[in-house]
């Protein structure tokens, strides 16, 4: 849940950082570029963290090679992502990768909701909600690429 509120919080409070007169951030495509970045680097930050980094490489789907260093790409992609996103000459190629890694993932959240891993203590999200909140930050990430 925490990575919704950090893109639905990121953008509403991009959008009114814009409203308030920060040409930058003057519309929701922009907002949206800072939700989607602020969410990325909330889950890239837990690619590299102790507890939640194991529970992360735990998620790895059985048979693929070295779940470690998977883990530490896909934080690394997130975090150049996020990086991409804030910059507007990047940003639609840094949506269209991004939205791409999370459909990368998303096998790997379907693996461990079967398997009832646990993600810092907690039972990971159902797969029903889980994918409900995929459809939600892919459709982000698809607004970004092809918005204004």
């Amino acid at each position: 849940m925490a990575p919704l509120i950090a893109l639905l919080a990121g953008t509403a409070l991009a959008r009114l950082a814009g409203l308030a007169g920060v040409t930058a951030l003057d519309g929701w495509h922009p907002a949206l570029r800072v939700g989607l970045a602020l969410m990325f680097t909330l889950t890239a930050v837990a690619h590299f963290a102790g507890r939640r980094r194991t529970d992360l490489i735990a998620m790895v789907p059985p048979g693929l090679p070295r779940p470690d260093l998977l883990v530490t790409v896909t934080g690394v992609l997130e975090l150049a992502g996020a990086v991409g996103l804030l910059v507007p000459a990047t940003a639609r190629l840094a949506a269209v990768g991004l939205g791409l890694l999370m459909l990368a993932m998303f096998p790997a959240n379907v693996s461990a909701a079967r398997r009832r891993l646990t993600l810092a203590g907690q039972p990971v999200t159902p797969l029903g909600q889980r994918t409900a909140l995929q459809i939600v930050f892919v459709a982000t990430a698809a607004a970004i690429s092809f918005g204004p």
